[in-house]
């Protein structure tokens, strides 16, 4: 999933070099993605400069680094804080000038310029089966784990155009959904 962000937002900003990404070093899956990102990026010529926020404090702190370490974009890993403060996030984001990449549909929604991720709708409707199942008997332990399967990508137009950017057709045309 990292990797497929930092692709999409390279052919988004096409000359992109140096990427933030805004992570929460204690959560188990921001780690398990910076993993995967950091090969990745090299693979795409990418340099990521890693920005970590405990808590929601460190948010300015964050923005000030990106711009100090002259990042052209960001990229969030999803986690507990980054979600509850997205609005905070898109916000600060788009007052640096950083075009952004985030998971959830609902950074979109909130002003974000790009999202991908799981589809979090279909993931509750699986989850409901599993919970159907449960209820009916089954052992939570014999039960399929399920990977996603259904991925959301979002392009927000109205935040291209307040950070100036141009959306290369190619990118709408693999977007799920365009916000106008």
């Amino acid at each position: 999933m990292a990797v497929k962000r930092l692709e999409l937002l390279k052919e988004a900003i096409p000359g992109l070099k140096r990427v933030a990404v805004l992570s929460e070093p204690e959560i188990t899956v921001t780690r398990q993605y910076l993993a995967a990102a950091e090969p990745g990026a090299h693979a795409l010529g990418l340099e990521l400069v890693v920005l970590q926020a405990r808590r929601s404090d460190d948010l300015d702190g964050v923005f000030q680094a990106a711009r100090t370490e002259r990042a052209e974009a960001l990229m969030t890993f999803d986690g507990p804080l980054v979600f509850a403060e997205r609005q905070r996030i898109v916000a600060l984001a788009a007052g640096s000038g950083l075009p952004a990449i985030y998971g959830p549909r609902q950074f979109a929604e909130a002003g974000g310029l790009i999202a991908y991720g799981a589809d979090n709708l279909y993931q509750f409707q699986r989850a409901a089966t599993y919970v159907d199942k449960i209820l009916r008997g089954a052992r939570a332990g014999d039960l399929p784990i399920e990977q996603p399967s259904r991925f959301s990508f979002v392009v927000n137009l109205k935040a291209a155009q307040a950070l100036g950017l141009t959306i290369p057709q190619s990118v709408l045309l693999q977007a799920t959904e365009v916000l106008q």
